[in-house]
Formats: C-alpha cells, structure tokens, sequence
C-alpha cells in the first residue's frame, strides 16, 4: 500500500460527516407523523403522496453506504469502493423517484432540486475519489 496524501483523511471525514446528516435527514422522514405531512405546502404534498414505497429504501442505502464507504476510506480498505458505487447507484434511485415517477421538477422547488443536484455530485465524486485511491495504491 503507498503512502496516501494528507488531503486523503479530512477530505473522506467532511464526506463521512456529509452522510451522517444524510443518515439523520432520512431518519427524520423515517419519523414523519401526519402532521409534518398535513403541514406541507400543496405542491410538496403532491410530490410526497406520488413517491414510491421503496423511496426510503433506496435512501438509507445511499446514506448508509455513503457512511460506511467513508469510513471505508478512512481506515484505507479498498471495500469503501464498492460501498461508495453502491451509495451511488442509492442516489441514482432516489432521484428516479423524486423527479422522475413523483414529478418533484414540475413543483420549481429550487432548494430540493439544489440540494438533490448536490448529493448527486458528491456521490459522483466519492466514487472517483475512491477509484482513484485503489489505483494509487492507497488502500489494502
């Protein structure tokens, strides 16, 4: 195993930090009563009654993957690679559901649109990240 970069470790601990607020965002919809539901707006409503009964499946692997492919990372095992394309093919699905069977983009919702962009892009660059530090080498 090579020498890994310095920038290696906090890089995969702002990650791991990203998909634990992940896990705790998907835990949080894992807990909404019907009155967090009642108190969406109608255009939110819409979104929320069209999503698919496995959304929160597809959520929790993309967050729990995540995590755990960070900490993959952090510790240098070469799994945190598998883990992190799982966690992607996670966010691929999610966004399947929100914009695609739900219709979320008709809604102009800029803030979800923003941040499901984001999570995408993240989860993106994880995978090459983590391509990368198997090729360099740098996890056993």
């Amino acid at each position: 195993m090579n020498n890994a970069p310095k920038w290696l470790s906090p890089v995969a601990i702002v990650a791991l930090l990203w998909n634990l607020l992940g896990c705790l965002a998907w835990i949080g919809d894992m807990r909404m009563t019907e009155a967090d539901v009642a108190a969406m707006g109608p255009d939110m409503l819409q979104v929320f009654h069209a999503l698919p009964a496995w959304l929160p499946t597809a959520t929790g692997v993309a967050v729990l993957g995540g995590a755990a492919g960070c900490i993959g990372l952090l510790l240098r095992k070469r799994w945190a690679s598998k883990l992190l394309w799982l966690s992607l093919v996670g966010v691929v699905a999610q966004d399947i559901a929100l914009f695609g069977i739900a219709g979320g983009w008709s809604h102009g919702n800029a803030m979800i649109m923003g941040l499901q962009g984001l999570v995408l892009v993240v989860a993106i660059l994880l995978v090459l990240l983590a391509r990368r530090a198997e090729r360099a080498g740098w996890l056993s």
